[in-house]
């Protein structure tokens, strides 16, 4: 009678339950990618377009950890190399032009790619919300937030200007110059909107990642968000104006001003609530039928 024997090889290059590998690939990527996490660590506490990644970055790695590990995952350490060479390319390529963005992008690029080469292309999937909301986290190029706040500007000055008409308030319109008798309002690229409508695109992912279930209601809701911004911003001009109006100049500006900034837009998130209930009705009453 003979049995047989499972044989163990006699040398491992790296045993299984060791760490090292995971050890040496984040040491790597710290003293790869300290540059750009360093400089969105400080724009997040510097500068007050980049300040929601204070909020979101703990937030992901929250979800992260809570949405764990696919049970069906399985590491595809090819393709995970692959892209972690694309990222390491791009962040060198990025460092030649000294530009964060780019370089940002290629961080969270190698994030992806330890993630793939880790536990696959399923885990990755299991991760989209926490990994978008730390893309939302990344502040926009500089070329690009000037380019688009001035349009915005422009469009709020509009808006305020056509309420103020509308509540008996005597103005006249210069760009984004709002002419009252005796006094002018400066819509200001701090005023244009755009911190608002980035925050509110990213509590759109983050509600319609956690209440809703389909990828027309997400997107419906991410589209909801963007006039809800502008309309928000064109009422905080027309209480700016009209209370300096008929008030006092001062209201204008200081503490008052930047009170009305943050009651608006707890009022914009309480209508982007609103619309996503709706929406998650909208999916229940599809499901039932």
């Amino acid at each position: 009678m003979t049995s047989t024997l499972a044989v163990e090889p006699r040398y491992r290059l790296v045993p299984r339950s060791t760490p090292a590998p995971f050890v040496i690939a984040g040491l790597a990527f710290v003293v790869l990618f300290w540059e750009p996490l360093a400089t969105l660590a400080r724009d997040w506490w510097t500068f007050p377009e980049a300040a929601h990644g204070l909020l979101l970055a703990p937030l992901a790695l929250y979800l992260a950890w809570r949405a764990g590990f696919t049970a069906t995952s399985t590491p595809q350490p090819a393709a995970g190399i692959g892209l972690l060479i694309a990222a390491v390319c791009l962040r060198y390529l990025s460092g030649l032009a000294a530009e964060l963005f780019t370089m940002r992008l290629s961080m969270l690029g190698a994030i992806v790619a330890l993630v793939v080469w880790s536990r696959g292309f399923g885990q990755v999937r299991q991760w989209w919300l926490p990994l978008t909301l730390i893309l939302l986290s990344v502040p926009i190029p500089v070329v690009v937030l000037g380019s688009a706040a001035l349009p915005l500007q422009l469009e709020a000055s509009r808006m305020g200007a056509a309420m103020l008409v509308w509540r008996h308030v005597p103005v006249e319109i210069t760009g984004n110059i709002l002419n009252l008798p005796g006094r002018s309002l400066f819509v200001t690229e701090a005023c244009s909107g755009l911190r608002s409508l980035t925050a509110l695109l990213a509590l759109g992912v983050l509600i319609g990642g956690l209440w809703l279930r389909s990828g027309w209601a997400r997107v419906a809701l991410l589209v909801v968000a963007v006039p809800v911004a502008m309309a928000v911003n064109g009422v905080r001009v027309f209480l700016t104006g009209y209370l300096m109006y008929w008030v006092s100049p001062r209201l204008g500006e200081g503490f008052m001003h930047y009170t009305q900034g943050w009651a608006l837009f707890v009022a914009a998130f309480l209508a982007l609530g609103a619309t996503a209930w709706g929406l998650s009705l909208l999916e229940q009453r599809g499901a039932s039928t």
